[in-house]
């Protein structure tokens, strides 16, 4: 068997005929939860859904499974509703601005998984709304099942409750379904110390550990969401989604983006979790 290095966390092979080293294909996570905010299906600052924006989250989901990947995506409904914004301007309930909110994820999930299909990629939507006529109830063991015959899943939704926010739901499907890791896709390449857009001398992590977000409120997520990655030890990473193959990259073991964790766990060699449907 030929020898193997690991630099970091990216496992590196003697190229073949030569000295130099390749990458690793095999990727390092075997279940991951994507967390896809609504602004991602958008242009910055827009509104709806973009077929050049859907188009690209699609191909890169599809990558990723093409490596034998589990994955969950989790979206978010900002592209159409936020509820918080619009409870006060249209002088109803919060409660039921954040259900309309989560109307607004259903949208996103539907034309996901249409993106997903055309390229050959089997896809469920699973609602914590009940919407029979469109979407599955998130079922556990049914998203499990799923997992495990190599669809893709996508949850709408959030958590079914208002005051709880999509990041939240994220986190709480991650360590619901044992993922390896929260892959929180966004518009720049990591977390920073400042506005990259607005200053350029902004510095990006390379990795964080969850009180250092907490305590410093940085922009990763918000605080109940990375509390609960520590809480069951669920590794973020934050890393630029329109950057293209960075998803793949990520989950081939790179160490592209910022990674939200302990001081001592590593990106790559998911520790042993549970989460298997029986």
């Amino acid at each position: 068997m030929a020898a193997t290095w690991r630099l970091g966390c990216r496992v590196l092979l003697p190229a073949c005929g030569g000295g130099g080293l390749m990458s690793a294909s095999q990727p390092v996570f075997k279940r991951v939860v994507v967390k896809i905010s609504g602004e991602g299906f958008c242009p910055p600052g827009g509104f709806g859904i973009r077929r050049a924006e859907l188009d690209h989250l699609a191909a890169e989901i599809d990558q990723v499974a093409a490596l034998g990947v589990q994955i969950v995506v989790v979206v978010g409904g900002g592209n159409f509703f936020r509820g918080d914004r619009f409870a006060e301007t249209l002088g109803i309930a919060l409660s039921t601005a954040d259900y309309m909110g989560m109307l607004a994820t259903v949208l996103n999930a539907l034309a996901l998984q249409e993106a997903l299909e055309r390229l050959g990629r089997a896809t469920r939507v699973q609602s914590s709304l009940t919407i029979a006529r469109v979407c599955e109830p998130f079922v556990r063991r049914r998203c499990l099942r799923h997992l495990e015959k190599g669809r893709i899943v996508i949850l709408a939704g959030g958590t079914g409750n208002p005051h709880v926010t999509t990041d939240s739901c994220a986190a709480l499907r991650a360590a619901e379904l044992g993922a390896d890791v929260l892959l929180k896709a966004t518009k720049v390449d990591g977390v920073y110390d400042d506005d990259p857009a607005r200053n350029r001398q902004a510095r990006r992590y390379e990795r964080l550990t969850w009180d250092q977000v907490i305590d410093n409120r940085l922009r990763v997520m918000d605080v109940a969401a990375v509390d609960i990655c520590q809480q069951h030890r669920i590794r973020i990473i934050v890393f630029n989604v329109f950057e293209p193959g960075t998803m793949r990259r990520i989950v081939l073991g790179e160490p592209l983006g910022t990674l939200v964790a302990d001081a001592s766990t590593p990106r790559g060699e998911p520790e042993a979790r549970g989460g298997g449907a029986s």
